[in-house]
């Protein structure tokens, strides 16, 4: 079955352009367009996308809200911001919201459909500028201790943060990918996070693994 993506931008030839060279990929299906966020919610409730393409600057409802709360509402669906925006608020503020990844629109059309294959199967994608910006900005004081996590739990946050999906993490552990899902939330509920994003931030933080870049 193909990745199904929402495209969310308020610029219709950038939503044109993404749609041309999506397509040519037979693993990618473009099933909507959405021309702000809160039309992206709406339209993300009714197709249930598998990933959401999310320009920040947009009317009505900007990307970071959408994406909130897309992501409380859809938890299945993972959100990829795609901005020419990188000032620290956008950055720090979509991954705070939820976003799996965050992405230039400068970035090249076969590393764009890498990073969605990427994002459906749970791994982090950030450029190299937006991972640096949030390594500065981002800061978890009030965070557990590392030491609330299991030796198991540790292990699975350090493959996380390493950019390794569900089906990667479950070969390199020799456990089940259901188990790994189940560690995975229970990572985030004791961290006290959202995302897998800001768990990956919080292990880099902390000296558990260096943060993996797109």
């Amino acid at each position: 079955m193909p990745i199904r993506i929402l495209i969310a931008d308020d610029h219709s030839v950038v939503r044109q352009g993404l749609r041309m060279f999506l397509g040519l990929d037979p693993e990618l299906e473009i099933i909507g367009e959405a021309s702000d966020g809160a039309e992206a919610v709406k339209m993300a409730h009714a197709l249930n996308p598998d990933v959401v393409l999310m320009d920040m600057l947009m009317p009505v409802m900007g990307g970071i809200e959408a994406t909130q709360t897309i992501r409380r509402q859809l938890p299945d669906t993972e959100v990829i911001a795609l901005t020419s925006v990188l000032d620290d608020g956008s950055v720090v503020g979509a991954v705070k919201a939820g976003a799996i990844g965050y992405l230039l629109k400068d970035t090249q059309a076969d590393e764009l459909c890498r990073a969605i294959k990427a994002a459906a199967a749970g791994q982090v994608q950030l450029s190299p500028q937006a991972a640096a910006r949030l390594m500065r900005e981002v800061r978890t004081p009030d965070a557990p201790s590392l030491s609330e996590l299991t030796e198991r739990e540790g292990d699975v946050l350090r493959l996380i943060a390493q950019g390794k999906a569900n089906k990667e993490i479950a070969m390199d552990l020799v456990i089940g990918e259901k188990t790994v899902k189940t560690h995975v939330s229970n990572i985030l509920m004791k961290l006290g996070v959202q995302s897998r994003t800001q768990a990956a931030l919080y292990a880099a933080q902390n000296g558990l693994a260096e943060l993996g870049t797109s």
